[in-house]
């Protein structure tokens, strides 16, 4: 089967910004705890399409990310038929190749997958995308010279290789589930588009 997805990509850690983990370097405060998230504007796999949906990912990483593996749990659009549900089960998981299957190349343990009402919004400064009552993240983009957004570019470790990613901080934070109670604020965050194929 072919696919390709293309959207929007986020994460937030609890890394001071900018989070030196993309570089290859340790976590600023020792060890990673992450959300990341995708909305997809267009897609299929196969004759199923995808545009629309979201899927997350939460992350718990004890060291630096490039090295230490990750404990993570799935979350996928709860919108989305059980065709489109299987479509991103297999392309986000990795199992369908492509650039998720060097992400998934980092996993540990996966906690476990489950549907949820995925909600996300964005501007051209500002991205909120909540996940049930498990997740609620708002981020704001660090303006830089003259206004403009601070960009990062050619980083070693790059959940949407290709792309410039926007520096942000957030605005909150939190995340509970599998054990985990994260809540922050003014921490890293990166936004950019995404495009993966397989």
């Amino acid at each position: 089967m072919t696919w390709n997805v293309s959207g929007t990509y986020f994460e937030t850690c609890n890394c001071e910004a900018a989070c030196p983990c993309v570089f290859l370097s340790p976590p600023t405060e020792g060890d990673c705890t992450a959300l990341v998230g995708w909305h997809i504007d267009e897609g299929t796999r196969d004759d199923v399409a995808v545009g629309g949906l979201n899927v997350a990912l939460a992350v718990y990483s004890g060291g630096p990310m490039a090295t230490t593996p990750w404990h993570v749990a799935v979350y996928l659009d709860e919108r989305a038929t059980e065709a489109q549900s299987a479509a991103l089960g297999a392309i986000f998981s990795g199992a369908a190749g492509g650039h998720p299957a060097v992400l998934a190349g980092h996993i540990g343990e996966v906690k476990g997958i489950a549907p949820a009402a995925i909600t996300f919004d964005a501007d051209a400064s500002t991205l909120t995308f909540t996940v049930g009552a498990v997740a609620d993240v708002k981020l704001t983009a660090i303006e830089g010279q003259g206004g403009a957004q601070v960009t990062v570019a050619n980083h070693p470790l790059a959940v949407a290789p290709g792309n410039e990613i926007v520096t942000a901080r957030s605005d909150h934070f939190t995340y509970s589930d599998h054990g985990y109670e994260w809540e922050l604020s003014g921490k890293n965050g990166f936004i950019s588009p995404f495009q993966y194929q397989g």
